[in-house]
C-alpha cells in the first residue's frame, strides 16, 4: 500500500476539488442555452400574438426560473468544493 505524507495528499485533494468544481460548472452551460432558447421562442409567440403578450412572458420567466436554479446549484457545490476543503 502507498503511503502520501500529508503536503502530497492535501495537494491531490485540492487537485481533484477543482477538477470536480469546473466539472460542475459545466452544468451551467445547459441552463444558459435552455433560457435563451425560450426567450427566443417566447419573443417569437409575442410577436405572432401581441396580445397575449403577459401570459407569454409570465410562463416564460417562470420556466427561467426553474431552469437557472440548476445552474445556481451547481455554482454552489462548486464554491463548496473550491473553499470547503
Amino acid at each position: 500500500m502507498l503511503e502520501f505524507s500529508p503536503e502530497v495528499a492535501n495537494t491531490v485533494i485540492k487537485t481533484a476539488s477543482y477538477i470536480a468544481a469546473g466539472t460542475a460548472l459545466i452544468a451551467g452551460v445547459g441552463p444558459g442555452i435552455g433560457m435563451g432558447f425560450a426567450a427566443g421562442k417566447a419573443t417569437s409567440a409575442v410577436r405572432r400574438q401581441p396580445q397575449a403578450r403577459g401570459p407569454i412572458i409570465t410562463t416564460m420567466l417562470l420556466g427561467q426560473v426553474i431552469s437557472g436554479s440548476t445552474g445556481i446549484y451547481s455554482l454552489v457545490i462548486a464554491i463548496v468544493l473550491i473553499f470547503g476543503t
